[in-house]
């Protein structure tokens, strides 16, 4: 990849059915300057639609910055062969799987994504609580109480992988159960990749372009890892490890924060990693993302 960005941002993101999710957090890291939490002009929290919409403006303004999405980008395909087995109107691919959420989900507000999770057929594939699991969650239905639920490749590779900053213990975006829970995150923010109506290229799925905006899928942990947050310890929550962070990253320190939550530090430490990590060739053409994976289920950016 040779490609140059003068601006990296990551975008922590959250599925919460509310207006405006505390869980919503931007960090811009420009040139060389430390990275900056961004906030909404109108209310403490950002909204979805309006982050949506400060992504279309780093288009249409043909911003160089790459931008973090903490969220899957599809369902798992591979391992089914369909991202909805037994479901007739299951996508092929995952542009048509944002359109078909965002569609489902039409009159939902908040661009929540509760009308894709109470769907007769869709939901037969999500673990929604302990008591209720869908028929199809799992790859054994005499166990889908038990099991991970199904797993994209690149979830698969950072169970095992020995690299140890890629290292995850992935749960399924089927799974809508704990703090580990990742799928009404994921719905949320495919209804808004939709959204962006082809205004900014995302990886892998288009072409790296020569200027202007690109989107990435990230994962935070990654990040902490590499920032040298110890397994076990990724949410940091004082000004003092989230300064040590940014210096192993080879970052200045950030401006003081009203309050350090865990989603505005994961936000700035990302943005920080991300200044470094896209000039990762290894990033960018990971050998374990295949070429049919790349196109039906995509990659997290960073795991290699």
């Amino acid at each position: 990849m040779n490609r140059n960005f003068s601006s990296f941002a990551c975008i922590d993101w959250s599925g919460q059915n509310v207006a405006h999710p505390k869980g919503l957090a931007l960090a811009v890291a420009s040139g060389d300057n430390a990275p900056q939490l961004m906030r909404p002009t109108q209310h403490k929290y950002w909204s979805r639609a309006e982050l949506r919409d400060w992504m279309l403006k780093q288009a249409a303004q043909s911003n160089d910055i790459l931008i973090g999405l903490d969220l899957s980008f599809a369902l798992p395909f591979a391992d089914k062969g369909a991202y909805f087995p037994q479901w007739n109107v299951s996508p092929s691919d995952p542009k048509s799987l944002w359109a078909l959420v965002d569609k489902i989900c039409a009159d939902d507000p908040f661009l929540s994504a509760f009308s894709m999770l109470s769907h007769p057929e869709a939901a037969r594939h999500f673990r929604h609580s302990k008591e209720y699991v869908g028929d199809l969650f799992g790859d054994d239905p005499k166990a889908h109480n038990k099991g991970l639920g199904r797993l994209r490749r690149v979830e698969k590779h950072q169970r095992i992988t020995p690299h140890a900053p890629s290292r995850a213990q992935s749960a399924s975006c089927f799974n809508l159960v704990g703090a580990a829970q990742v799928g009404k995150s994921s719905l949320t923010g495919m209804r808004v990749l939709h959204q962006l109506s082809g205004a900014i290229p995302i990886w892998p799925f288009d072409p790296i372009p020569k200027h202007g905006p690109m989107i990435v899928e990230i994962y935070t942990s990654i990040a902490a890892r590499a920032a040298g947050v110890p397994k076990g310890y990724s949410k940091i929550r004082d000004k003092a490890h989230l300064d040590a962070a940014l210096i192993n990253l080879h970052s200045p320190i950030s401006e003081i924060l009203t309050n350090y939550d865990d989603h505005s530090t994961d936000a700035i430490i990302t943005a920080a990693w991300m200044r470094l990590a896209a000039s990762n060739h290894q990033f960018w053409s990971p050998n374990a993302m295949k070429s049919e994976i790349a196109a039906q289920e995509g990659w997290t950016f960073g795991v290699i």
